[in-house]
């Protein structure tokens, strides 16, 4: 159990790098999947930063007049975008020893949870969040 807000998100990936550290004597592709979730989340937080503030952007221009609100919201994105990838950083550059410290609970993660917490950060994802568009066209 997690608490809520952007925070879960972040430790549901901690504990999922945890699961995947955990795992890489028993399976070496785990390896390669650790790296493919840090950089595919660092991707991602990059890419929504740019929709968001390009549709901000997008809003003003059609608005016409630039608003103080607007400017906090972007300010407001481009922090928890750089805490994001600041916690992303920070597990790249750690060695195995090193990560251990990030662990939530070792034993609280097997993978039936693993599983779990994939499916759910992947339904995060906009294929997943659009998928009943795609298939009803």
């Amino acid at each position: 159990q997690v608490s809520g807000g952007d925070d879960e998100i972040q430790q549901l990936q901690k504990a999922l790098l945890d699961y995947l550290d955990k795992n890489t004597e028993i399976d070496a592709s785990l390896v390669f999947s650790r790296k493919f979730y840090i950089a595919q989340w660092f991707r991602d937080t990059t890419m929504e930063t740019e929709k968001a503030i390009k549709s901000q952007k997008d809003e003003d221009s059609s608005e016409g007049t630039h608003h103080a609100k607007d400017v906090e919201t972007t300010g407001q994105i481009m922090h928890r975008a750089e805490s994001r990838k600041k916690f992303l950083r920070s597990i790249i550059k750690s060695t195995r020893s090193q990560f251990s410290t990030f662990r939530m609970d070792s034993n609280t993660v097997d993978y039936e949870d693993a599983c779990l917490i994939v499916r759910y950060l992947a339904s995060m994802r906009p294929f997943a969040q659009s998928f009943d568009i795609y298939l009803t066209q």
